[in-house]
């Protein structure tokens, strides 16, 4: 199957990127190098092409009805402009993808992306389609009065993130964009292209995810001047904030978990009756067997996933989900599961690497920042 290409590809061509297939999409994956696109959004900001990443539009009398019932979080708390971050899990509390949800504002300027919907929310890279189907499948059997549309192919994203996002966007898209809370959004206007404008990201920086129409992304593009970055940067970046990456860090075939065992149990509302409520609450009940953790490598090598994770004595306690070289600590560092007695920060732990325990410490996420 062909891949699906974002409309900035060939800008991104032009711009000396290389690419690489990410759920079913050519996306960059970096412009100049990783390290320098990294650095660029610690300590000033770049920019993203994210439209790789769905977007489903959801209206109608019941639409909150259906929300609520299909994702983790309480939907009926948001007021207009407001985001929420929540899982999809299925009856077994299983996640099966996990996603951002806005409430939309009742009117929105013409051509801005959600327009005339209630609820637009965000599935990973290559979930569109599933999503689509799931959501419509849900709204017969609860014969629920909702249209749910699939825009994955008429909107696209991209994501200004670092220090000096907030002036970038501000200058772009007006002083309004300051006043803008975390996870909250608003429509404004860059470069005269309507958009959906939200204080929200995945680089555990301060930054912007800007929603517009996918035919106009380019001039949206052109109204930021900043370092140009790629996929590579954007998994080192969310790794050092111990950030999920969907089928990675979860996956529902390969390693399936629940969103107390990934470490998520905030974005689960146990008083609304969603999918894979009874499972959540009976396991918050029990417990969990694993969760979801960092840890620093104190030896030579980098953890990479699928790496068990050991004890002292080379019993299995755990494996590795995502591993990388730190760009800003210069330490090998890595997310995994590992046994609940085993998770405390500053446990040893050893990552088998290569047949050879490599030393660890357990080190709760962010890796920078407060715990740094």
């Amino acid at each position: 199957m062909a891949l699906r290409t974002p409309p900035l590809h060939a800008v991104h061509e032009t711009r000396g990127a290389s690419f690489t297939d990410f759920g079913g999409w050519e996306m960059p994956v970096e412009f100049d190098s990783i390290n320098e696109e990294h650095e660029a959004v610690r300590t000033a900001a770049g920019i993203f092409d994210v439209s790789h990443m769905g977007e489903i539009t959801v209206t109608g009398p019941d639409a909150t009805e259906l929300m609520n019932r299909l994702t983790t979080n309480d939907v009926a708390a948001l007021e207009p402009g407001e985001a929420q971050y929540a899982a999809i899990t299925d009856e077994e509390g299983i996640i099966i993808d996990d996603t951002v949800v806005y409430r939309l504002p009742d009117s929105l300027p013409e051509g801005t992306p959600g327009a005339g919907a209630d609820y637009l929310f965000i599935p990973n890279a290559g979930h569109d389609a599933q999503m689509h189907e799931r959501w419509t499948a849900h709204r017969e059997q609860w014969d629920l009065d909702a249209d749910v549309t699939n825009q994955t192919d008429e909107y696209g994203i991209v994501a200004v993130q670092g220090p000096d996002a907030e002036d970038l966007v501000a200058a772009a898209a007006g002083e309004a964009a300051r006043d803008l809370g975390r996870f909250s959004a608003e429509a404004m206007t860059i470069a005269e292209v309507p958009a959906w404008v939200a204080r929200t990201g995945y680089t555990g920086e301060d930054g912007y995810e800007i929603v517009v129409p996918m035919d106009e992304m380019e001039p949206v593009w052109a109204a930021f001047d900043c370092q140009p970055c790629g996929l590579g940067a954007r998994d080192t970046l969310r790794l050092e904030y111990g950030l999920l990456l969907s089928g990675q860090d979860f996956n529902p075939e390969e390693n399936p978990r629940t969103p107390l065992e990934a470490g998520i149990g905030f974005a689960v509302d146990l008083d609304t009756d969603f999918v894979g409520r009874d499972a959540l609450a009976a396991q918050q009940e029990s417990g969990v067997e694993q969760v979801f953790t960092g840890f620093v490598l104190e030896e030579r090598g980098v953890p990479r996933h699928g790496y068990s994770i050991t004890d002292e004595d080379g019993a299995e306690i755990g494996a590795v989900t995502s591993g990388t070289m730190s760009p800003t600590l210069r330490e090998p560092i890595g997310l995994g599961y590992v046994d609940e007695g085993r998770a405390e920060d500053g446990e040893t732990v050893f990552i088998s690497i290569r047949d050879e325990g490599k030393r660890a410490v357990v080190r709760t996420p962010p890796f920078i920042g407060e715990n740094q």
